[in-house]
């Protein structure tokens, strides 16, 4: 299973985050995986985001869930991510991941990564 990120480096406070995460090797509504974004801000651990399960169903980070959505297209085996009122806060190398973890962003819990994509949220 292989994963990209892709979406701009460059964000606006208070913009919102378009992310996409494109999957090749597998498939998002057939394995049985969590299909999870995970960001790591600088000089800080992992953090994690949420999640796109096999099924559909989403969930994500109480700190974040009010500001974020995952959503998947099945057509192109894609997911994204979307993050509203960024803050310079929210500045992370973000990565999309599979594994059978769930609420976690322990590396361990992923066998899949994507390369990461930088995110700057600034003027």
């Amino acid at each position: 299973v292989q994963l990209q990120e892709s979406g701009p480096g460059l964000v606006k406070p208070s913009q919102t985050l378009s992310l996409t995460c494109t999957v090749s090797g597998g498939s998002i509504t057939t394995n049985d995986y969590y299909w999870s974004w995970i960001r790591q801000p600088p000089g800080k651990g992992l953090e994690w985001i949420g999640y796109l399960a096999y099924s559909g169903n989403t969930y994500y980070s109480p700190s974040l869930k009010s500001r974020t959505s995952i959503s998947r297209d099945t057509s192109n085996n894609q997911f994204s991510l979307q993050m509203n009122n960024l803050k310079p806060d929210d500045t992370a190398v973000y990565y999309c991941a599979a594994g059978a973890g769930g609420i976690t962003a322990t590396p361990t819990a992923y066998p899949y990564w994507g390369q990461g994509t930088q995110v700057t949220v600034a003027t």
